[in-house]
Order: C-alpha cells, then structure tokens, then sequence
C-alpha cells in the first residue's frame, strides 16, 4: 500500500492532488509545527494583475511553536478571498458551472476556527470533485514520536505502508535509510512535465491553485493531473 504524509495546505495547487491520488491513503500531518509565510494558509490565484496571495489571517503571536492542527484563525476572511477569486475567474470557461459549488465551500469555512479544519473542507472537496479515491485521515489516526523521519515511519508502518510517497522537498531532511530497514521502498514526487490548459491573464502559470485549473478546464481538470513522460 501506497502512503503519502503531508501536512495540510490552503487550496493546494494541482501537484498536492496528484501526488494525494497516486496513494491508497494520505496522512494529514498536521501535528507538525506551523511554518509563517508557508503554503499552510495561503496560496496564489492568477489576476489580469499578476499573481496574487490569498491569506487566511492567524494567530501566532507569541505561538512559535504552535502545531497547524491548533492554529487558529484570527478574523474574517472567506468573503474577501471569495471576491477575489470571483473577480480573477469570472471570464473562465467553467467559473459559471463551479462557482456555486466553490462558493458553498467557502461559507462552510467561514463558519469554522482552526486553520486545519478550513483546509480540510477544501481538501476533501476537491478531491471528490476530482475523482481521487484516496483515503483521507487525520495523523492523530496514528499517534507517533521520534525525530521527522522517525515519526513519518511510524505513522507508514502503522498505516500498513510498504510504499511512501513524499514530495521533493524532504530531501533535506529524511532518512531514506530508515524506511528501507523497516522494508518499506520510498519513491520521490516529480513536479515536472505537467501540460498546460487553457489559462487567462498572460503567460501561462503552474504554481496557482488547483482551483484555477477547475474554472478553466471543469469536467477536463482530472487528465491535467498527469505529467508528460
């Protein structure tokens, strides 16, 4: 079985949904220490202006070492964010079919506290509208200790993993080897090869949220997930 251990984002880009559904399961690590200007509560969306943030507000004044699960969010913002995307998305070819849908995610995140929950409802969502049959679970599913990798390796070996999957950038820090001893193959995510859809605004841009591939590609948006060999 196939696991993948990430911690949570805010409407992630199109490569966090192909790599969640190229798992049997993905663990939500979000017992993991919350990062300041990381992807946890902001991403981007492509404007006639340029590429603009979207940030959920937090509380992290004197919370250095707050994990994302107890992040807490500091004031409204669903409205704002929502405007923002209505005006960047209207003219795309899907807005009109999924922004009702889109919308309704976002009362229901309005209505919630903690910055893992709100990713949560736009997590899963999308994942349903994407067709992934990835199993969803929280890491507290699999309480673990240890150092990074040593924590991870428990969470696979609970899982029932004798595959992990992770993104590039934990190269920095994992211990490879531990997996191996423990018997289970570790494979790394490319980002690489993703073919280009049908984009306003300009030049054509990768790094935004995967709900600007919904509002431009709609039905369509599933087979964008697959890199070129």
């Amino acid at each position: 079985m196939r696991v993948a251990i990430i911690q949570s984002c805010y409407i992630p880009w199109k490569g966090f949904f192909d790599l969640i559904g190229r798992c049997d399961e993905y663990v939500v690590f979000d017992s993991a220490q919350y990062v300041k200007r990381h992807w946890h509560n902001r991403n981007r969306i492509k404007t006639a202006n340029g590429v603009e943030w979207l940030t959920i507000p937090v509380v992290v004044k004197g919370r250095f070492e707050q994990t994302i699960e107890q992040v807490e969010i500091e004031k409204p913002w669903a409205e704002k964010h929502w405007r923002a995307i209505e005006l960047a998305y209207r003219r795309a070819a899907f807005f009109e079919q999924f922004a009702p849908v889109v919308k309704s995610w976002y009362e229901a995140a309005d209505k919630l506290h903690r910055l893992s929950d709100v990713n949560a409802v736009f997590l899963r969502e999308i994942s349903k509208l994407l067709g992934l049959k990835t199993r969803i679970v929280s890491d507290a599913t699999y309480p673990s200790r240890g150092s990074k990798t040593e924590r991870l390796l428990e969470i696979a070996r609970a899982a029932g993993a004798d595959c992990y999957l992770s993104g590039p950038s934990a190269r920095s820090y994992f211990d490879e080897q531990l997996f191996t001893s423990a018997g289970i193959t570790t494979e790394w995510m490319s980002y690489e090869g993703y073919p280009e859809y049908p984009q306003l605004h300009g030049n054509f841009e990768h790094a935004v949220t995967v709900l600007d591939l919904l509002f431009h590609a709609g039905p369509e948006a599933p087979q964008y997930l697959s890199r070129k060999a």
